[in-house]
């Protein structure tokens, strides 16, 4: 008996000490977002100065390791859809992309997210995809902001973009 409860409490050892290596390594797999810019780092696709925006920036990370930031999401998915249009890569070179939810202002998954767009709130370019980390909490700041509609990352189309982009487009 105390022989078996000797090796119980090694195989639970080797079984916790191995989902502890597995998730470092998983998670060693995606970069963190970056809290850090340049002060004088602009948004590639309007050449606005992105570190005044604080609450609005949004990030994306290359093959090549460049990370290319964002006054905003509208600005991230017009480079997303067209970043030839930008001087950058096809999409397929975009392994992270970094959004901040809106009430909480913590970094999340762009792809995971959920976009209000249609509210009474503006980003530094007008019209915005608001970020949110659930979909319950981008319902209930559509109801609380007159938002029209409420979408998952992957139902965002170009379309969506350039209907909250016309007549905001800067040149640098």
């Amino acid at each position: 008996v105390v022989l078996m409860k000797s090796y119980t409490r090694i195989l639970f050892r080797v079984i916790v000490s191995s989902l502890l290596i597995l998730t470092s390594v998983a998670t060693g797999l995606y970069a963190e977002p970056v809290d850090k810019m340049n002060m004088r780092e602009r948004c590639p696709v309007c050449g606005m100065f992105v570190a005044k925006f604080d609450n609005f920036i949004s990030q994306i990370h290359t093959q090549q390791g460049v990370v290319l930031f964002f006054d905003g999401v509208k600005d991230l998915l017009a480079y997303y859809f067209q970043p030839e249009a930008y001087g950058g890569q096809a999409k397929d070179s975009f392994p992270e992309i970094w959004v901040k939810d809106y009430y909480s202002l913590h970094w999340h998954n762009a792809r995971e997210a959920f976009y209000v767009i249609g509210s009474d709130v503006y980003g530094p370019m007008g019209h915005e995809l608001i970020p949110f980390s659930t979909r319950m909490a981008a319902e209930s700041f559509l109801k609380d902001h007159k938002g029209e509609q409420v979408f998952a990352f992957d139902e965002i189309t170009p379309d969506v973009v350039e209907t909250l982009r016309s007549g905001q487009k800067m040149k640098h």
